[in-house]
């Protein structure tokens, strides 16, 4: 099938599903293997697929035989709803699946700038209430940057900054894909960020800064090529977003404000944290927070 042929997004979702149970169903059970019926934690996010379905990543910790502290995706679980009671039937659902238990859980962290933090906390009082072991671990290091985007986005304009933000990755996303319009120098940059690990608020507003052009071309490319008028229509309305004021600011003011605290971010997440050099970098960012603010 031609790339530019109609319907070539809706294949793709389906073969990324596919390969997404297949991968995970040979990873998996190694993993199961390796627990060994011994004591773990979850870890648990939300997510949106390329649809913007929400999904419910689900993750493990726990110790190997070699004494190694082990972190691994066991499930990206698609949820009708985001209620607690939906996201603890998805769980446990999970868990039926790979023969996991509740009562060796000993531990359970979640993104606490999520969107979903309310039903999160719901979920983290039914495992509790099903396992008292099961304790509550605060994410601090991993939250700095998390907990800073959640707080601006009360202000209206930024929350539509990063609404708009995340359509738009899985728009040009896909149909960069599937055109192979990705240049050299363009696929290094992002090749680079992937490899770094998984994207920040920070290194997506800073990268969509760098590609801005590029982004715009594939916007007026999908306006006038999108394979179908729900793809053009919603390209339309993202390339007249990217360029009014309100957008423009707001992706300059907070790649400068998280760019302020991406150092400390970073500090923060290091296995070997330096507590002196940590509040050091904390007096810093207040400074220069503060000169901007003046």
């Amino acid at each position: 099938m031609s790339l530019k042929e109609p319907g070539r997004l809706r294949i793709h979702k389906v073969l990324r599903t596919k390969l997404i149970l297949t991968h995970g169903y040979d990873g998996n059970h190694d993993i199961i293997k390796n627990i060994d019926g011994d004591y773990f934690s979850i870890l648990i996010d939300e997510s949106h697929d390329i649809s913007i379905k929400e999904q419910m990543v689900i993750a493990v910790r726990y110790v190997n035989k070699r004494g190694e502290i082990i972190e691994r995706v066991i499930g990206i679980v698609h949820v009708l709803n985001t209620t607690t009671l939906s996201l603890k039937r998805a769980l446990d659902s999970l868990f039926t699946k790979y023969n996991l238990t509740m009562s060796r859980v000993r531990g359970q962290g979640y993104d606490g700038a999520s969107n979903m933090r309310g039903e999160f906390n719901g979920l983290k009082a039914l495992i509790m209430k099903e396992n008292n072991s099961a304790f509550y671990v605060h994410c601090f290091p991993h939250q700095l940057q998390l907990t800073l985007v959640a707080i601006v986005k009360n202000h209206d304009e930024i929350a539509s900054l990063f609404y708009f933000i995340g359509i738009l990755t899985g728009v040009v996303g896909a149909f960069c894909k599937h055109q192979d319009m990705l240049r050299d120098e363009q696929a290094k940059i992002i090749k680079k960020a992937m490899e770094d690990g998984e994207l920040s608020h920070y290194g997506v507003l800073l990268y969509l800064m760098v590609l801005f052009p590029f982004v715009i071309n594939v916007l007026v490319a999908i306006c006038e090529s999108g394979a179908s008028s729900e793809h053009r229509v919603q390209a339309k309305d993202l390339l007249e977003k990217l360029q009014t004021f309100e957008f423009i600011f707001g992706l300059i003011l907070m790649k400068n404000v998280l760019g302020v605290t991406n150092e400390l971010s970073q500090a923060l997440q290091k296995k070997d944290q330096d507590i002196v050099n940590a509040i050091e970098l904390v007096r810093i960012s207040k400074e220069k927070l503060q000169i901007m603010r003046e």
